[in-house]
């Protein structure tokens, strides 16, 4: 067990309070990041990369059949597979709810799972929207979902959360309180998306923030956070479900040896059963530093203390921090950094590694524990993005699709994403850099063709690097190259200006005549005086 502080590299406005880690295998990703990272990842998932104590965020793209995600911050995630959480190829994780930067609540049900993973260690993942049926839980945060499996079947429990006040009891004052949500137990068939409602005299009230760890049929709830009373009581509930052909049967029962907890981070290691609670608050204004093991077993649960690592003077003295499971024991936290004019950074990061120690630099989960691997395929962009250089030469050079906060620009001036032809290739969502001078954005060249012209790849017209620098150095619009004519040259022809009309100036001292405006009763009357 040990503590490490890391630095976070151009992205520390991205790890804010309330976002969401998912391992695919020792790949981490986050996602419901503060803001919208807009051009530098137009999906809002990042690989996380940890090396030499840097954090950095990796770009990643979805697939063409993918649908829109957004940045959901205190969802409910839960993985989704076989019984053997070892048997990762059909790993995938469920996303429920959450909290999006304008305050809206969702209550969608996204399925995210590995799509491809190129060469290069360049992973694409899928994430398809699930539609639910039955009585479907209400948008809400701050809840938890688990898989239980009985009789060869599985399905995902839902329970707790927060939401907004129901829309009769919303007012201008109260519009954005939150209440806890009504005490059910929710289950929702994952084959055909239908959900059914439980109700226990053992729920008293809804929580929020709680711990839910599961085993075969069972599922435990630790702790949480009520609104009501404003208290983190010491509770332990255990749901069992039974998969039957016809409807389920779920039964609540409460134990005796629950901790006060919320907002805690839990991490599996050693067994596949075996878990480790950490962080978290004991009351509003007190954190939690204490550990805890939890086993679950065939007999029930088992929670013992367990030594906590040695915390630095920013963790014992901040009021908040945060943070999310990395996988495999590992736990990334964050602590504001409230009262330190002198630092850049707006929060510390930590790392804490529950696993066995290893060598310095080689902790993170996404680093190759093999080191000829290590030497012959570099972890970073593929060998087309570089030219007449070394693959060995880019392992301690930048990422150029690292995520960079300072490379941000306006969207709606830029215009990022530009039509190109209908018979262009190159699927925007999941277009892969072929230049090195598309990097930034995809490489257009504009054709005069048709009306108004429009857009083609240059990667459908087989230009060279050279040939695309050459036409990339001067601010003027190119022909398309099936459609350029020898006279004309790679330059579009000078476009015709209307002369300008000028106006003449007038004289200074040039005298005009004088014009009275008379009506005729006054002319009539200077007629008659003159005669």
């Amino acid at each position: 067990m040990s503590l490490h502080l890391v630095s976070a590299v151009n992205c520390s406005s991205l790890i804010h309070p309330g976002f969401s880690l998912m391992n695919f295998d020792g790949d981490v990703f986050l996602f419901g990041q503060k803001g919208w990272p807009k051009r530098s990842c137009p999906t809002g998932v990042f690989n996380v990369r940890l090396k030499k104590g840097e954090l950095k965020l990796r770009s990643v793209l979805f697939s063409n059949d993918s649908c829109y995600l957004p940045p959901l911050r205190c969802p409910a995630i839960t993985h989704s597979g076989p019984e053997d959480l070892e048997s990762s190829d059909t790993k995938k994780f469920l996303i429920h709810g959450g909290r999006t930067p304008n305050n809206e609540l969702s209550g969608c049900l996204y399925i995210m799972s590995l799509d491809s993973r190129g060469c290069n260690k360049k992973v694409t993942l899928k994430c398809v929207e699930k539609e639910l049926a039955g009585d479907i839980p209400e948008a809400r945060y701050g809840h938890t979902m688990s898989m239980v499996y009985s009789r060869g079947k599985q399905a995902c429990l839902l329970f707790g959360g927060r939401s907004y006040m129901p829309p009769g009891q919303r007012t201008t004052e109260n519009w954005n309180s939150v209440v806890d949500c009504l005490p059910k137990v929710f289950l929702i068939d994952l084959d055909f998306g239908c959900c059914s409602s439980y109700t226990f005299p053992e729920l008293t009230d809804g929580q929020s923030f709680h711990v839910s760890l599961s085993r075969k049929d069972s599922v435990y709830v630790l702790g949480g956070h009520t609104l009501a009373n404003n208290t983190r009581p010491a509770r332990l509930f255990c749901f069992r479900v039974e998969l039957l052909l016809g409807s389920p049967i779920v039964t609540c029962e409460v134990l005796n040896t629950g901790i006060s907890v919320s907002s805690a981070i839990v991490t599996r290691v050693g067994s596949s059963h075996e878990y480790i609670i950490m962080g978290g608050y004991k009351s509003e204004s007190e954190k939690r530093l204490e550990c805890n093991t939890v086993l679950l077993e065939d007999s029930g649960i088992h929670i013992t203390s367990r030594e906590p690592p040695e915390w630095s003077g920013e963790i014992c003295h901040s009021k908040t921090w945060f943070g999310g499971n990395m996988g495999e024991g590992l736990v990334l936290i964050g602590v504001p950094a409230d009262g330190r004019h002198n630092v850049p950074e707006v929060h510390y990061f930590y790392t804490v590694n529950f696993r066995q120690e290893e060598e310095p630099g080689q902790n993170c989960s996404q680093e190759s524990t093999d080191q000829e691997l290590e030497d012959s395929a570099p972890l970073e962009d593929s060998e087309e993005f570089y030219f007449n250089r070394d693959p060995s030469e880019l392992e301690d050079s930048n990422d150029e699709d690292t995520y960079n906060e300072e490379d941000e620009d306006d969207e709606s001036q830029t215009g990022y994403w530009i039509k190109c032809c209908l018979d262009c290739q190159v699927d925007i969502n999941t277009w892969v850099p072929f230049y090195s001078t598309e990097l930034n954005k995809p490489a257009m060249i504009f054709c005069s063709r048709g009306e108004g012209g429009h857009w083609v790849h240059a990667q459908c017209m087989d230009l060279s690097e050279t040939l695309l620098v050459r036409l990339s150095q001067e601010n003027t619009k190119y022909f398309c190259v099936d459609h350029m004519d020898v006279v004309q040259g790679l330059r579009t022809p000078p476009q015709k200006i209307p002369p300008l009309k000028r106006t003449p100036m007038k004289t200074q001292h040039r005298k005009a005549p004088i014009k009275l405006k008379m009506s005729p009763a006054k002319k009539t009357f200077l007629r008659r005086l003159f005669e």
